[in-house]
């Protein structure tokens, strides 16, 4: 009996031995992998240019350290809810260049659509290109009415000479690249003209709409300016603050691991 039990203790022993050493060879394993490897974002899926990203569409991926690129983006968070700017293939490595926050590009299912002249009357002065604006219908008879429920994204505003509205000191469009709220606001005060041609991004269903309305000659359209462009370009800021501080903790973790014997 002795004999027997002292067997079974000797081998309970053994495969808690063999488990305790298969744990510390996976831990530091794990732990070689992190030091050696680092983690990025990309798409569960073929996305297209123009693409709205959602989180399910993204997965995380372990790069080798040495082929790890600054522009590489870490967080999911830093890229679901951006456009694409570019085709992406499924496991490819999003980079921060590819993503478009501010929407001056057409969605997949949009195209881009100058309105003729005719079709409106008036526009907000105050609008320019990646701002939200919403669409009214005025007629002769009855009250003005909403076209669309929701806002839809100006591409661009140009003069009569083609040229894009902007404050010529204090460029919107860069400002609007660079996040500066207090730059954009201020590049709304003055222009290098007036608007002459507005192009919004539409899906095929809108512009049939519009052009339903207004062909006859007695509806126009009215544009305004929505609140919701600042919104949306406080969204946008947030994201960018996000994957910036993502890159910078990835280069600094680099650098730690380069300065470790």
């Amino acid at each position: 009996m002795g004999k027997g039990r002292n067997m079974w203790l000797s081998l309970v022993a053994a495969v808690l031995s063999a488990g305790l050493v298969y744990g510390l060879y996976d831990l530091q394993r794990l732990q070689v992998e992190r030091q050696s490897t680092m983690p990025v974002v990309a798409p569960v899926r073929f996305i297209a240019a123009g693409e709205r990203i959602q989180a399910e569409d993204l997965m995380l991926l372990r790069l080798p350290a040495e082929a790890y690129q600054k522009e590489m983006v870490e967080g999911v968070d830093a890229v679901a809810g951006k456009e694409a700017v570019v085709p992406m293939g499924r496991g490819e490595p999003v980079l921060a260049w590819k993503l478009n926050e501010y929407g001056l590009q057409p969605r997949g299912s949009e195209a881009t659509f100058q309105l003729p002249k005719d079709y409106i009357r008036s526009i907000s002065s105050g609008i320019r290109a990646g701002d939200l604006v919403t669409l009214f219908a005025s007629g002769p008879e009855g009250a003005s009415t909403r076209v669309f429920d929701e806002p839809v994204v100006v591409a661009s505003v140009k003069t009569a000479g083609n040229v894009e509205i902007d404050n010529m000191e204090r460029p919107h469009l860069l400002s609007l690249a660079e996040g500066n709220k207090e730059e954009m606001y201020a590049a709304r005060r003055d222009a290098n003209g007036s608007i002459d041609a507005i192009n919004l991004n539409l899906t095929e269903t809108q512009w049939l709409t519009i052009d339903e309305l207004c062909k006859g000659g007695e509806v126009k359209l009215v544009i305004a300016y929505s609140p919701a462009s600042f919104e949306r370009i406080g969204n946008a800021v947030d994201g960018e603050s996000s994957m910036s501080g993502i890159l910078h903790h990835d280069l600094e973790t680099k650098e730690e691991e380069e300065e470790q014997p």
